[in-house]
């Protein structure tokens, strides 16, 4: 069995499915979502469709990010936020005014079963933005955190290169991980970029609401799949801003 690891989607479901062939996705593989399904390009509705009829053949895990929960919100309350609707939002809105009621609640239950982190058997740990607290994923407070701190990333960027866990100073939320898998912050909006590394953080948001392509990788052989830049699988769209 592999274990595949998938980036921010933002809706464009062409790519995931340009991403399932070039991965040569089977139902033995693992699939791991790291959240934002939508927000961004037109097609919401069917990026969600295909992500619960992969739940049905393969198996799936599907992590909460910031644009899902803003969703939801809205699906569930009817809750108009203005900055929602302008960094992806209205096209997801547009999206689901083409849908039914029971499409809307069958995607609220998606939506609301999705999971604000994953650890593996290997000590890896998956979750879209990040965590504060020092003793970790079990403990933080503020669950809001998951799926929107920038400060794990940010950490991560600023350590050395040759700084290892073996080091005084390297960061006590780090060390708790083999590795962490992450979305939320794009590598690039505005060229072709793959997954990076900085200390035992793998970025896997490599800007598919942008320029960019989505990307898949094999999170023990570290191979990387990418779409192309998905701009182009929508022509006259802008995504997000």
């Amino acid at each position: 069995m592999r274990t595949l690891v998938i980036g921010d989607i933002h809706s464009g479901v062409k790519a995931l499915r340009q991403l399932m062939e070039r991965a040569k996705v089977t139902t033995s593989d693992r699939l791991i979502f790291l959240g934002d399904y939508v927000d961004g390009w037109s097609d919401a509705v069917e990026t969600v469709n295909y992500l619960i009829e992969l739940d049905e053949t393969h198996s799936c895990v599907f992590l909460r990010g910031n644009h899902d929960e803003l969703c939801v919100k809205w699906l569930a309350d009817d809750e108009y936020n203005p900055v929602w609707l302008q960094h992806g939002g209205e096209a997801t809105l547009n999206s689901y005014a083409k849908a039914d009621d029971d499409v809307k609640d069958i995607h609220l239950m998606f939506y609301k079963n999705l999971t604000n982190y994953y650890l593996d058997g290997k000590n890896r740990l998956f979750l879209h933005a990040g965590f504060t607290n020092l003793k970790g994923v079990e403990h933080e407070y503020l669950p809001h955190v998951f799926y929107w701190d920038r400060t794990l990333w940010e950490l991560a960027q600023s350590l050395h290169r040759d700084m290892g866990k073996g080091d005084m100073h390297y960061p006590k939320r780090l060390s708790l991980y083999e590795e962490i898998y992450i979305g939320h912050t794009p590598i690039s909006k505005v060229d072709i970029a793959m997954p990076k590394k900085a200390a035992n953080v793998w970025n896997m948001d490599t800007g598919a609401a942008f320029k960019g392509p989505l990307s898949i990788m094999d999170v023990d052989t570290k191979e990387v799949w990418q779409s192309d830049p998905v701009h182009m699988l929508y022509p006259g769209e802008k995504g997000r801003n």
